[in-house]
């Protein structure tokens, strides 16, 4: 294929017809042709849709769904503008809870309700005004190709009729609510204009990665990622560690049965991705079968199903893949050294006897002297049953067709960064050396710095899930734990120290100096400049680092150039943060950035009606309210717009024939 800038001018004219003659398939005349030309223009001066960014959901599918479920806290904000001086907060409460969860919700008023059809005649007035509200920024074609379950037509008419006075169009309009009651219609109604208003509320979502590990249901977050009309994903360094793991790297398969472990989620492997953990259960309780693990216990939180035992169970499992992790990974740095990660090699500096490890010369106390799978004269080397262990769990995780449609999904829409409406969106950070200065990184034998480095990452990531190349699978390991990764940020993994070294000093992982320089306005500038964005309204959003708002840490860094957006969902994070950390929307209006407090359950939720609750931290708002014609969706539609006005111009000349 020639490349674009050797083109001749007849080949230019040669591909503009050709692509104008496929145009005239869709639009086969000058009147379908304007037609079309009307309805985007008026698409261009609606407002903007509304944006919302997510961050770090860590398999948290309860509060993650409720966020979805609530808009982002933007549905509650519409019921209170409507009904704020109507209704009582008690009936807001209930209504917004009804939209939320309306099929659950419903049974639960269904019992405690007296006069059901006249429940039902209010409850439906209502969310067809609360719909009519959020609907109310897109095109009647948009509104009405969202409803999807059966109500399409009626819900089309009600939410265009007018009901200001006894007209006969507002007879009209009481009659098919009357008729909906009358024929037992009225729950499945409520549940159609429900999902409506939902879908509705979040135009497009922005996932800004880490979507894997902590929390026990990622499967669920994908099943309903996988769902959502409108999303774009950026991978976050857990995400990159099962995709890994998924591509048979067996450092990222270690870590991922690892950190289920650690976390009490062995289910999510056996129960949601069908990985026999027998194997590796069998060998462990036989290995460590008089060895409590005690330093290796679960962290269990709020899961308190397991007996002691179980939990003993678990820990043996820790324990055994602990040691298979941290073999595997040094026989990768010793096969990588580009990857300079030798201070990581730290089991051969181990003298179990005298139970102390040598770290940059010096001795700390050890706090396990039981490794009796390691062998002294080459502690990287696998046991055979170790070896067969690893084998056999490798083979289950590449052959889990659960496991694979969801990492390919990922992949396909997931990508190393993405720009949209001015931000640039990236889960982790810029690797910045100690001056300030965009770091150069040698990758694949090239020197590469800023977006040359993140493109050349996405470019390998893709290559990684097409050709299944061993040796570029092992940088999505690389990509996991080295401190030239954009997706990890810090200096060093100090998990080795975590596990087995006394002085919990040395368990601290200093941050990339990214993290000093990112609170620098002209820093942040420079960063998006390297990725062709200025302005006042670009900014910098980024996941990964859990804000200590407890501490008095801000989200907003560099004069509000550089936003963190940690969703905080995950509870191992609570105790650092103090909340539930943060909801980013972008609507027509500006920006809005609010702080979650915990959600308790989804229980709690129905039950006793208590939403998550939002405070607003910061709010940029816009002088002149934005129009689809000002984002890059509006940029798209009048490329689209100026090729129809092209083909309108060869109907017209006689260069293609117009059809009836």
């Amino acid at each position: 294929m020639k490349k674009q800038e050797n083109y001749t001018e007849e080949d230019k004219q040669f591909n503009k017809n050709k692509y104008l003659r496929l145009l005239s398939k869709e639009y086969k005349n000058i009147t379908e042709v304007a037609e079309e030309i009307i309805n985007l223009k008026a698409i261009l001066n609606l407002p903007k849709g509304t944006e919302v960014f997510l961050s770090d959901i860590h398999g948290e599918y309860a509060p993650f769904t409720h966020i979805l479920n609530n808009g982002a806290g933007i549905i509650r904000s519409k019921i209170d503008q409507i009904f704020e001086n109507r209704t009582t907060e008690k009936e807001r409460n209930t209504l917004a809870t009804l939209i939320y969860y309306p099929e659950e919700k419903l049974k639960l008023i269904k019992k405690e309700t007296k006069d059901l059809d006249e429940w039902y005649a209010i409850t439906l007035y209502r969310l067809v005004e609360v719909a009519r509200k959020v609907s109310s920024k897109y095109t009647r074609s948009k509104v009405r190709k969202a409803i999807n379950s059966g109500f399409e037509y009626i819900i089309d008419e009600l939410l265009h009729s007018q009901a200001n006075d006894e007209t006969d169009k507002e007879k009209y309009y009481k009659q098919i609510i009357k008729t909906i009651i009358e024929l037992e219609q009225a729950d499945s109604f409520i549940i159609a204009i429900s999902d409506l208003i939902k879908q509705m509320a979040i135009d497009h979502l922005h996932i800004i990665g880490d979507i894997f590990d902590r929390g026990r249901h990622p499967d669920l977050v994908l099943n309903k990622l996988m769902k959502f009309h409108s999303l774009d994903i950026q991978w976050g360094n857990h995400d990159i560690l099962w995709m890994g793991a998924g591509r048979g790297n067996k450092a990222n398969i270690a870590t991922v049965i690892r950190i289920c472990a650690r976390y009490n989620n062995i289910g999510i492997l056996e129960d949601s991705y069908g990985i026999n953990m027998r194997p590796l259960s069998t060998f462990a309780q036989k290995v460590y079968k008089n060895d409590d693990c005690s330093n290796f216990m679960p962290k269990v939180f709020d899961y308190n199903k397991y007996d002691n035992s179980d939990k003993t169970n678990i820990a043996k499992i820790h324990k055994a893949i602990t040691i298979i992790q941290f073999k595997i990974e040094g026989q990768m740095i010793k096969k990588h050294p580009e990857y300079h990660l030798d201070n990581r090699l730290l089991m051969d500096k181990m003298d179990i006897e005298k139970g102390t490890v040598k770290i940059d010369g010096k001795d700390y106390e050890i706090n396990d002297k039981n490794f009796p799978t390691i062998y002294k004269d080459d502690p990287y080397k696998l046991t055979p049953e170790e070896k067969e262990v690893i084998e056999r769990l490798a083979e289950s995780f590449i052959h889990s067709d659960s496991l694979n449609k969801h990492l390919n999904y990922l992949y396909t829409k997931g990508e190393m960064y993405t720009i949209f409406n001015n931000n640039l969106l990236f889960h982790g950070c810029m690797p910045t050396d100690e001056k300030g200065e965009l770091k150069e990184v040698n990758f694949l034998g090239k020197r590469l710095k800023g977006k040359e480095y993140f493109d050349e990452i996405n470019e390998t990531i893709n290559k990684v899930f097409v050709t299944k190349d061993p040796e570029l699978v092992d940088f999505m390991w690389f990509l996991w734990i080295s401190p030239d990764s954009p997706f990890f940020g810090k200096e060093k993994m100090a998990t080795f120290e975590s596990y087995f070294v006394k002085d919990k000093k040395m368990t601290k992982e200093p941050k990339s100096p990214y993290y000093k320089y990112c609170e620098d306005e002209k820093f942040c500038e420079k960063v998006l400049k390297e990725f062709g964005l200025e302005g006042d309204d670009a900014h910098i959003l980024n996941g990964h680092v859990p804000v200590r708002a407890k501490d008095g840490e801000s989200p907003i860094k560099a004069n509000g150039k550089l936003l963190v957006i940690d969703g905080g969902l995950a509870k191992s994070f609570r105790e650092k943060t103090g909340n539930a950390g943060y909801i980013l929307t972008y609507n027509s209006n500006g920006l809005l950035l609010s702080q979650n407090k915990p959600f308790e359950s989804v229980e709690k939720a129905i039950v006793e009606e208590k939403d998550i609750i939002s405070e607003i931290i910061v709010k940029e708002t816009d002088v002149v309210r934005k129009r689809v014609g000002d984002t890059d969706i509006g940029t798209k539609l009048k490329g689209e717009i100026k090729d129809l006005q092209e083909l309108i111009k060869a109907y017209k000349n006689g260069e293609i024939k117009e059809t009836e």
